[in-house]
């Protein structure tokens, strides 16, 4: 039973180490570096299309996901006021009372490093804008290969892979070409790269952990690398969801609960890191370690259970790279973190997991999904937790997981 101070909502002056940070493209962050063969079909741009909504589009193919969050002057949703704001909608007052212009910090690395020094934070993990929400739509190879390199090398001019020991921005790979994964991975390696954003799911047909792609991750063991699955449209999942009659590549702001639940989330995510650890990945490549960022942590602890069960009922089959020679669930708490949402309740994951030391905060800043200030996570998901693991969750674990002593 819960006692009153158990209760009590915490406090914590220290350090932050945010594991979930965001920037917004600028008008150019496509197409500086694009060849221009592909600036016909693979541009991206802001535009109202004939349906009237403002959105991005990538070539004529809009991107569903981006309609109705910006404004065509340039105003963002404000920034972890996701309530207030689908509030305001609903109520019609969306466009008088929540848009908020955005600001330098939201877009230069300049400004961001101030707004950290306002926040308190010492470091963080930085990931593309509204490019997050069109990899799925980057469905041929060679226009793929172009985007990602041409957005990276912008990323790179604007942020640096590495800045200060401060911001350590994540690049975006794919598998879908293992050469040019190889390629890519070296040349941001070379420019200071810690860690790497990747889509989630298999890639033709194999797991991104089958040996076939062991060349890069070599690159990446060898860097004391970090990859990324951050929440994103699991476009692998396209035939499942229309067995079921759902649509991918919709609108959030119009998707079915169905879709939410089994869609885009959790699911794609636990079959993504299950294969890396059923695939004896981390026996092979000791030194890389997977984050999930904005995926919440409420499934982390049934995840845990059901590998560890799983094991021992395929004691007999087959294990592709060999078996485990440890449970899952110690594989996954040494070289898996996870960014949690302020919403989660972490005293109760913490306890049923039996271990802290793999879950950090995340403010999504910029964005209305997280809490206006990093420190604010505190109030809103600490509540039960010891000093100690609260410093752990703000603190600690992000910078253990980037490895800023290794």
């Amino acid at each position: 039973m819960q006692t009153q101070a158990e209760a009590t909502i915490p406090t914590y002056e220290g350090p932050i180490f945010d594991g979930d940070t965001h920037l917004y493209e600028q008008a150019d962050s496509w197409s500086r570096h694009l060849p221009k063969q592909y600036e016909k079909d693979w541009s991206y741009r802001w535009m109202k299309g004939a349906d009237g909504e403002y959105a991005l589009y990538v070539g004529q193919r809009k991107i569903e996901v981006t309609a109705g969050f910006f404004s065509e002057d340039g105003r963002v949703p404000p920034p972890g006021k996701m309530h207030e704001w689908l509030r305001a909608m609903k109520e019609g007052k969306l466009e008088l009372d929540m848009r908020v212009p955005m600001t330098r910090d939201m877009t230069h690395a300049d400004a961001r490093l101030r707004k950290m020094d306002e926040f308190g934070v010492e470091a963080c993990f930085m990931y593309c804008g509204t490019m997050v929400a069109s990899i799925s739509y980057l469905d041929q190879f060679e226009p793929a290969k172009a985007v990602m390199h041409a957005y990276n090398q912008w990323m790179y001019d604007e942020w640096k892979f590495n800045l200060q020991d401060r911001i350590y921005s994540a690049p975006l790979v794919s598998l879908i070409d293992l050469d040019w994964a190889c390629q890519e991975a070296k040349w941001a390696i070379e420019n200071g790269a810690r860690m790497f954003l990747m889509p989630m799911g298999p890639f033709d047909g194999k797991s991104p952990a089958d040996p076939a792609y062991d060349r890069f991750w070599s690159l990446l063991n060898e860097a004391h690398c970090r990859v990324v699955y951050h929440v994103s449209e699991a476009i692998f999942m396209r035939q499942h969801m229309a067995v079921w009659g759902e649509k991918m590549q919709s609108s959030r702001l119009r998707q079915t609960a169905f879709m939410w639940m089994n869609g885009y989330g959790e699911r794609p995510l636990m079959e993504t890191l299950s294969s890396y650890i059923f695939y004896n990945f981390f026996a092979r490549f000791p030194n890389v370690k997977i984050l999930s960022a904005e995926n919440g942590a409420e499934w982390v602890p049934n995840m845990l259970v059901k590998m560890d069960k799983v094991r021992g009922m395929a004691k007999m089959g087959h294990w592709p790279c060999g078996q485990l020679k440890e449970r899952p669930s110690a594989i996954f708490k040494r070289h898996i973190g996870v960014v949690a949402y302020p919403e989660d309740d972490i005293r109760s994951i913490v306890e049923q997991v039996r271990d802290d030391n793999w879950i950090i905060t995340g403010s999504d800043y910029p964005h209305s999904e997280g809490v206006e200030r990093p420190r604010d996570f505190v109030a809103e998901a600490c509540t039960g937790l010891t000093p100690e693991q609260v410093r752990k969750v703000m603190y600690d674990n992000g910078k253990r997981f980037i490895g800023k002593n290794e």
